[in-house]
């Protein structure tokens, strides 16, 4: 399960044909954030239509079509897949992975690559790592909205095979987190993602959460007439740059989620490119140990190397600064609400004499949030997104 946008520059490094073969929906043209207020919306937009020299970088997938291509790409590359089948527990023998148990049977390994995603049981089984806090994982839960292309088309101001990527801040119930909205071939991908130390506080239900979502007025019309087709759910860390992560050890690299390798600078929310870039990178450091016939940690510690000069990881370290501001519950309530009763004020004239911007946002803001702690928020939103 993910939000479904895949970010092409990157994953062409490991596939280049998948700009012609991936089963892609559509190529996102236009990347929109929304701020959601009490029954208002603020928008901006960011429109590209590509060109021959510059095509487009993103693109929205389904992981039903999109996973069993990648399979293909694997098994036509010689590996062998084997589905249907759970990994009940990895093989540790003298202190070093040796490789898998699923029921009854055994599977040794030089080296074992874990990709089991955030919650990284057998990790923790076997005493690899530690529990991860609630409070530096997300929860993720997402409809598939099926709706005729043309409809799309006509209600998204799209081409045929182009589309827009939402994201959405506001309009979950002050807890903090944030929605998406992407537009595939002839359905919508539509979720939030919530903190969840902070949902279980509030005790609330994340399906609660989408459905009060999905009836604000923005969200609401763009949906309508839509017909709920999946409904899926998955945590994910929060792409916090200075969590420890351990990446490798004696016969094992872990990639990918398990590696907590996500990331969010507001704008974008990357995860599935940081995997197959792991993925990628963990295997040239495989080969290498392998040449040096030895797969101890020491050998593996090459992995670590190699990823922290990737441009992935490199970008998790530029925004390392946006990881505090998904703790800030006004980002997600109290400014989105602000900045729509500002602009409402600004574009809704009446009989009284109207005042300057400045003075609408002083009125809005009292009660609400002092001058002294808006100042405050805004230096660490520039200082995490654009400083």
């Amino acid at each position: 399960m993910s939000g479904g946008l895949v970010y092409s520059q990157v994953v062409e490094q490991v596939y280049p044909d998948f700009r012609t073969s991936a089963p892609l929906e559509r190529a996102i043209t236009s990347h929109r954030v929304v701020m959601l207020g009490d029954g208002r919306s603020v928008a901006l937009e960011f429109a590209d239509e590509g060109t021959a020299e510059s095509p487009h970088n993103a693109y929205t997938v389904l992981r039903a079509r999109f996973d069993p291509w990648m399979a293909r790409q694997a098994e036509d590359a010689g590996a062998a897949l084997i589905t249907g089948a759970t990994v009940d527990a990895l093989l540790v023998e003298d202190g070093r992975v040796a490789g898998i148990r699923s029921g009854p049977d055994e599977f040794r390994a030089d080296v074992v690559v874990i990709a089991e995603g955030t919650r990284s049981l057998l990790l923790k089984a076997a005493g690899l790592r530690e529990d991860f806090s609630p409070h530096d994982v997300s929860l993720g839960v997402k409809e598939v909205v099926a709706l005729p292309a043309a409809v799309i088309d006509e209600r998204f101001l799209c081409s045929a095979g182009t589309g827009v990527a939402c994201t959405l801040v506001g309009h979950t119930a002050g807890i903090e987190g944030g929605g998406f909205l992407y537009t595939n071939g002839d359905s919508l991908s539509l979720g939030v993602v919530l903190k969840l130390d902070s949902l279980y506080q509030r005790g609330r239900r994340p399906h609660e959460i989408l459905d009060e979502f999905k009836s604000h007025p923005y969200i609401g019309r763009l949906i309508e007439g839509g017909e709920v087709v999946e409904y899926s759910a998955q945590t994910v860390h929060r792409g916090g740059y200075g969590l420890p992560t351990r990446l490798y050890g004696d016969g094992y690299v872990v990639v990918g989620s398990a590696a907590r390798l996500l990331l969010n600078n507001v704008a974008t929310l990357r995860g599935m490119d940081f995997a197959v870039v792991s993925a990628a990178t963990a295997v040239q450091a495989i080969l290498r140990a392998r040449e040096r016939g030895s797969f101890v940690a020491s050998s593996l510690a090459g992995y670590e190397v190699l990823l922290k000069d990737t441009p992935v990881y490199r970008d998790w370290r530029t925004f390392k600064d946006v990881y505090p501001l998904l703790d800030n519950p006004r980002i997600f309530e109290t400014y989105p609400d602000l900045v729509c009763m500002v602009l409402q004020r600004l574009f809704s004239p009446g009989p009284e004499a109207g005042k300057k911007a400045v003075g609408i946002v002083r009125e809005e803001m009292r009660g609400k949030v002092s001058t002294v702690t808006l100042a405050r928020d805004l230096y660490r939103v520039a200082r995490g997104v654009a400083l």
